[in-house]
């Protein structure tokens, strides 16, 4: 075995800057010090053949392209969290208006006319070219929140556009409006005539009447999709506030929706594809639910069957059609952390794609058959243009916590729609008579201990991005409402859609957590030290529940 060759500091720290400025695009791909034996290769297989060099595979092609405010926008922004005083907000601020996110003439990119007869590097010249024109006209019409700058990405959404039959457009029930581009629903429906069904995720996190607004707005907007709505975990009665979510060990099959979602499925198939497969699947998982002794043996038995069932699928062809080969294929797309990975795993009744808090998560798209005759495919969810509030798309999840350069715009965007020191038990401060977005941020670091290394200041930073995570996570809930709905407000909790909603939701949620209920802060330890609690105390029986002590001294 070779000896290995001593690695100091310094040539670490050139390699690591080598790297950002390869992702940077400041340097050509090749340079740094683990490359220049294969650039030396490259270079002396050109010069014998005449040929270029292959094409090497960047393992950041897939990475989000977000932009960023300027340096005078942040500070201008960090200095109005720490002198303007908040406010809470009236209840009918919590509406939303789906035109102030997507205005009119709000476009997303599209591919070009292409065809099996163009070279590769044709084609990739063309989409290059279509999508550059598309970044200048957009720049030229006027400002928009940072999207995806990423061609690699909307690449990916081109090619499940194309192979997919019906479109499951996964959105957020906690802000509808933001999760739909219209220009999408419109483009599958009318260019493509394919169909379109809108998944109402996270049905969890919301009342049941404002899940049932949403989707009579959806359907009156969207009158050829349709509207079902999901969860992959239930919970019996959602309240505002901080408070933990939970998830039961191997209890896919509790899932809110993949019935709902079938029923529409047939009604746009309309016989063409043979789903009565799909049908027994489900019936054999409500089978297990009821059947807890069994359960275990079953879902060895079911693995099985999926994994005969993917070696043995046909190869992808080259020409899409409408049901080929007799198979159904549903394409999940949508906005980063949606639930796209989710939703999938939901309906296979095991974790077949990885999932995660961050958004990016899934790079590519991936395809796994349901049933011989289903096939789902999973895409990277994706940022698209549009006049949405910075901090809502912060909030929601879209854009990546860990980047943002201030968060505390946010914190005060949060913080003027729910009462944020009350829900935290924060102390008020004592020089001022209210509340700053950075005093909010000060007051959670000292209560959580956060303290800077060098001069053990409080973290201001980490508190807000913890504060940030915590609202994203769902744990703090900010729901929209749809436009008007405080004025009949009465009108849709007594609607008979809010009640089987609700009825929908008492069935998949289990009477008590049993034995196998894990939590998330468990899963995901990356997370658990942002906003996690030790332990999993039990609420003492006869004791009325408060939903603004959920975070007690002992948990901090």
């Amino acid at each position: 075995m070779p000896r290995k060759r001593p690695f100091s500091a310094k040539r670490k720290k050139q390699q690591l800057r080598d790297r950002r400025e390869r992702k940077r695009g400041d340097a050509p791909p090749g340079t740094g010090s683990h490359s220049e034996s294969r650039e030396c290769d490259s270079d002396a297989a050109t010069s014998e053949t005449g040929d270029p060099p292959a094409r090497r595979h960047d393992p950041g092609r897939f990475r989000l392209q977000l932009g960023t405010a300027r340096a005078e926008e942040l500070a201008r922004r960090r200095r109005q969290a720490q002198e303007e005083l908040l406010e809470t907000l009236p209840e009918s601020t919590l509406e939303l208006e789906p035109d102030s996110v997507y205005g009119p003439g709000l476009d997303f990119p599209r591919r070009p006319a292409w065809s099996f007869a163009m070279s590769p590097e044709e084609l990739r010249a063309r989409e290059e070219a279509a999508f550059g024109a598309f970044l200048r006209a957009l720049r030229d019409g006027g400002d928009t929140v940072p999207f995806e700058h990423n061609l690699e990405t909307w690449r990916q959404l081109w090619r499940v556009l194309e192979m997919s039959d019906v479109i499951l457009l996964i959105t957020d029930a906690r802000h509808p409006a933001l999760s739909v581009p219209p220009a999408l629903a419109t483009h599958v429906t009318r260019d493509l005539g394919k169909g379109l069904i809108l998944i109402l995720n996270k049905v969890d996190l919301t009342s049941p009447a404002v899940a049932t607004a949403w989707s009579h707005l959806l359907r009156h907007r969207f009158p050829s999709a349709r509207v079902v709505p999901f969860s992959s975990a239930p919970r019996r009665s959602p309240t505002a506030g901080l408070q933990r979510r939970q998830r039961r060990a191997g209890g896919w099959s509790r899932a809110v929706g993949p019935r709902q979602l079938l029923e529409a499925c047939e009604s746009i198939v309309e016989g063409e594809v043979d789903l009565s497969s799909w049908r027994a699947r489900l019936e054999k998982a409500e089978q297990q639910e009821e059947d807890e002794e069994e359960e275990e043996e079953a879902e060895e038995v079911e693995d099985k069957d999926e994994e005969g069932e993917e070696n043995g699928a046909a190869g992808a062809p080259r020409q899409w059609e409408r049901y080929r080969h007799g198979v159904l294929t549903l394409g999940c797309v949508g906005l980063p952390n949606a639930g796209k990975s989710s939703v999938l795993n939901a309906l296979l009744g095991r974790s077949a794609v990885s999932v995660s808090r961050a958004p990016g998560r899934t790079r590519y798209f991936q395809t796994h058959f349901l049933t011989p005759s289903v096939r789902l495919c999973d895409c990277p969810g994706l940022v698209f243009p549009s006049h949405a509030p910075p901090a809502l798309q912060v909030l929601a999840g879209v854009y990546p916590i860990s980047q943002l350069q201030e968060p505390y715009s946010a914190v005060g965007y949060l913080a003027a729609r729910l009462p944020l020191p009350s829900l935290l038990q924060l102390r008020p401060p004592s020089a001022t008579s209210g509340w700053t977005a950075w005093d909010i941020c000060e007051a959670w670091a000292e209560k959580r201990g956060y303290k800077t290394a060098k001069a053990a200041r409080n973290d201001v930073y980490r508190a807000a991005n913890s504060i940030l995570r915590l609202a994203a996570d769902g744990r703090l809930r900010l729901c929209l409402r749809p436009p008007g709905y405080t004025a009949q407000k009465d009108v849709w909790e007594q609607h008979p859609d809010t009640a089987a909603l609700a009825a929908l939701q008492e069935r998949g949620d289990p009477e008590t957590p049993g034995e196998g209920a894990t939590s998330e802060e468990e899963e995901e330890g990356a997370d658990s030290e942002e906003g996690a609690e030790p332990g999993d105390s039990t609420r003492p029986s006869g004791h009325a529940y408060n939903p603004f002590a959920l975070l007690c001294e002992d948990e901090c």
